[in-house]
Formats: structure tokens, C-alpha cells, sequence
């Protein structure tokens, strides 16, 4: 067996025919199904069922599937830490984060590590449900992970970037906006715009209602956070979200809480990191974190004036 098999099995079962995974990998059709019928003719068993909507994995075949996977980043990995020299990273590096955690801290480290070294692709998952991070993290698909929690003990390298505080996103015209923090027991009977119940997110929120004995109204969910800001805004109900989160021209709606709702930044290295994932760690360490206080208005008012000057 070889990883070009191994990376043949896995486009046909992402692309779900020889033809479209043949042109994912730019190259022949005959090829790619010869590659897999020799794979299959060597493990002795059937990888893929032919179905009326395309190639589909067996049940044996997923389970060799997942192994591909790991063996696959494994060697492209080895190959960029290989080829890693004082001056260049090349590769791949594989990132994945929580919904709505580093909403503006990622980006902006990911685009001073592509600067630095623009050889290296780095491919970024948004993932909202926490047990599916942590389950990408345990089959070590992934190379740096962006969290409130990690993954069990001894199965990653863990750092405490910070704090991410959430804020409250109040409609146009509401009357909370008035304060500089809003109180939690104050959004009393308000309906809310929330999240995928099986998301980070809403779990949050759930054990803010809970804990302050607020019966939410449930006016949507989404499943992201910038939508929810948005909906918000046009006065659908009031959401709450970390800080970082919140886009560009909506500051003026979003209030800190009182009590603070805040949640730990973790993010988590995958065991044997190599340069870039490390590289990556120093720059995300240099960002700031837990900065709500910017937008109360007397700090929005302020950043105005500064800006006019």
C-alpha cells in the first residue's frame, strides 16, 4: 500500500465518484480506478458500494478510511518539518476553532504567519459543536486547535491564551443601551436569538439563563455567530456572544454583562507540533484577548473623537 492509494481513497470517498476525484486530482480517470481496485485487491476487502447517488464507503471501508486520513497529514507533516529551514515553512497546517472563540485574534495571526511564510497552506475549520473538535483532536486529523476546553489529558499540548468576554447585543433604539453594562436579570422576558442546541455557544447561554433564573423566549437560532449579531440588531430579540465576535459597525449595540460572562481561550497542540503550529502559537499569544470594555459608550465615543483627530 502506498499514500498515493491512500489519498485516491480518500477523493473518491469526499468527491463520491472516480471522475470527480480523478479531476480534484488532476489526473486520469483509469488511473484513480486502478489504484483503487489494487488497494482493495491487497486489503481483500470491498472500500466503496456503488449506490444510485454515487461511490459510498462500507462499513469497512470508513473504518479504513479514518486510518488514511491520519497516515496522510502524518506524512505531510514529516515532509514540511523536513523541509523546514530558518527562513521558510512549507506545508500544510490544518486549524480548527470553536465557534465564535478568536473571531478577530485568528485572522489576524494567521494572516502575520502567511506573511512570514507564504509557502506554507494552512486550510482553518469553524467547528460550533465542542464533542466533534474533540473528536477531530483524538483521531489527530488536526494541528492546532482553538477551544475553551481541550481534548483528555496527555492527547495534546495545552496553553491558556486568555479570557474571551461575551457581550450582550442589544436592538436599534433598545432601552438597555443607555448603560454601560447591562445587567443580566434586567433582560428578563426579552426573546432571544440563539444557537445550534448541540453548539458551544448555546451552551453557554444556557447556563447564564439557568444560573440568573431567566426563562428565555426563543425567537431563532442560527448557527453563527455573526448572524446572530445581526438579527439582533434589527431587533429580533438579544443575543450574546464573545466579544470578538461581534462585526465591524455593530460595536455601538453590544454591552458588556453584569455579572461578566467570560469563557477561557485554550488552544491546543497537537503531540509532536512542529515549527509552524509553533510559529502560529507565538503570534495567537500576542494578540489580546477579553476586551469588551471597548465597547461601552463612553470607550466608543472616545475611539470617534480620536479617529476625527
Amino acid at each position: 500500500m502506498t499514500l498515493r492509494q491512500y489519498e485516491y481513497a480518500l477523493a473518491v470517498a469526499e468527491q463520491g465518484s472516480v471522475t470527480a476525484a480523478a479531476e480534484l486530482l488532476h489526473v486520469a480517470q483509469p488511473s484513480v480506478s486502478q489504484q483503487i481496485r489494487g488497494l482493495e485487491r491487497e486489503l481483500g476487502v470491498q472500500l466503496f458500494a456503488r449506490t444510485p447517488t454515487g461511490l459510498v464507503p462500507t462499513v469497512v471501508g470508513r473504518a479504513f478510511l479514518r486510518e488514511a486520513e491520519i497516515a496522510v497529514n502524518a506524512a505531510r507533516r514529516a515532509r514540511a518539518t523536513a523541509r523546514a529551514g530558518a527562513d521558510e515553512l512549507v506545508g500544510e497546517l490544518l486549524v480548527a476553532a470553536q465557534l465564535g472563540l478568536g473571531t478577530r485574534q485568528l485572522p489576524s495571526a494567521l494572516a502575520e504567519l502567511r506573511r512570514r511564510f507564504p509557502r506554507l497552506e494552512v486550510t482553518v475549520f469553524e467547528e460550533p459543536n465542542p464533542a466533534e473538535l474533540e473528536r477531530m483532536g483524538r483521531r489527530g486529523v488536526l494541528d492546532l486547535v482553538l477551544a475553551a476546553k481541550t481534548c483528555e489529558e496527555g492527547s495534546a499540548e495545552a496553553y491558556h491564551l486568555g479570557d474571551e468576554e461575551f457581550v450582550v447585543v442589544l436592538g436599534e433604539g433598545h432601552r438597555l443601551l443607555a448603560a454601560d453594562r447591562v445587567e443580566l436579570r434586567e433582560l428578563a422576558g426579552e426573546p432571544w436569538v440563539r444557537f445550534d442546541r448541540d453548539s458551544a455557544l448555546d451552551g453557554v447561554l444556557r447556563d447564564v439563563l439557568r444560573d440568573h433564573e431567566l426563562t428565555p423566549a426563543t425567537a431563532a437560532r442560527v448557527s453563527q455567530a455573526a448572524t446572530a449579531v445581526r438579527w439582533a440588531a434589527h431587533g429580533l430579540g438579544v443575543t450574546l456572544v464573545p466579544a470578538s465576535a461581534v462585526p465591524p459597525g455593530y460595536e455601538h449595540l453590544a454591552r458588556p454583562t453584569f455579572p461578566v460572562v467570560s469563557q477561557r481561550v485554550l488552544v491546543a497542540l497537537r503531540i509532536g507540533a512542529g515549527p509552524a503550529e509553533r510559529a502560529l502559537l507565538d503570534l495567537l499569544r500576542q494578540e489580546t484577548w477579553h476586551k469588551s470594555a471597548s465597547f461601552a459608550p463612553g470607550a466608543l465615543t472616545a475611539a470617534k473623537e480620536a479617529g476625527a483627530a
